[in-house]
């Protein structure tokens, strides 16, 4: 099959008007026309993926974060995003990116955390105008202390550490989530009722105010996201079941803990 066959087998799911308008998903570079040999899935292109793509004979790579998020000015060794596109076009690699599309697509991004989450009557957070998508997700799990599903949470999505405030002194139920940078969403999911938000991404600031009021935590961009590659791989496997795919294992955040 051509790569194009892939394309929109992630299109059909994640359709391209669903991404916000800042963002760059769909093509990085590379053909569609090429045949495709196989799919490496991951959350961020690195030179260690593209690398290990070439190795498994895998001339595709799917991330979740475009690697092309601005425009370049010149394509050398200096910086890693100018490596990674070298090195793509060098070995025949196409690069492609399902981000804010897939974030914001019914089963998409949030729905899967909501999954892991076993958390149940999910709907979107904030649904689009056209009923076709939208941001954050919130649903039901069975009412448990504040500090248990925080470790439940922690121990989930393999966090290293998690930011949290002073929520209030009542069991939570009802849970708000958005992956990645999803701060935006604190007070949607506060007026929705939520008796938690948890996302990737919270700025020191938007932490004061919500005490007693709703329970914030966040647990880091590339954990909250973590799981995005095993949903792209179920994605393409349903759509596309003779085609090679892989998880890309290695976790390619570029932050470490001390």
């Amino acid at each position: 099959m051509k790569i194009k066959a892939v394309v929109d087998a992630l299109e059909k799911f994640a359709p391209l008007p669903l991404q916000e308008d800042y963002d760059n998903a769909g093509l990085q570079c590379g053909l569609t026309e090429s045949k495709c040999s196989g799919a490496l899935l991951c959350l961020d292109v690195t030179e260690d993926a593209i690398q290990y793509a070439h190795e498994r004979g895998l001339n595709l790579i799917v991330s979740h974060h475009p690697l092309l998020f601005r425009g370049l000015k010149r394509i050398a060794d200096e910086a890693y995003v100018e490596r990674c596109v070298r090195r793509a076009i060098q070995l025949d690699i196409t690069l492609y990116a399902a981000h804010t599309n897939l974030d914001n697509a019914p089963g998409g991004v949030c729905h899967e955390m909501a999954r892991r989450l076993g958390m149940e009557h999910v709907e979107f957070l904030a649904p689009s105008r056209d009923g076709e998508g939208g941001s954050g997700v919130i649903g039901d799990i069975p009412p448990m202390e504040a500090m248990e599903l925080l470790r439940r949470v922690k121990s989930v999505f393999g966090a290293s550490c998690l930011m949290h405030n002073a929520g209030p002194a009542r069991p939570v139920g009802r849970v708000a989530l958005c992956g990645g940078a999803g701060e935006f969403l604190i007070d949607t999911a506060l007026r929705r009722g939520a008796d938690l938000y948890l996302t990737g991404e919270i700025g020191y600031h938007r932490f004061f105010g919500y005490e007693g009021r709703m329970w914030l935590a966040a647990i880091g961009h590339f954990e909250s996201e973590r799981f995005t590659p095993c949903l792209m791989e179920r994605i393409l496997t349903q759509a596309l079941p003779e085609l090679p795919v892989e998880v890309y294992a290695k976790p390619t955040t570029p932050i470490r803990f001390l």
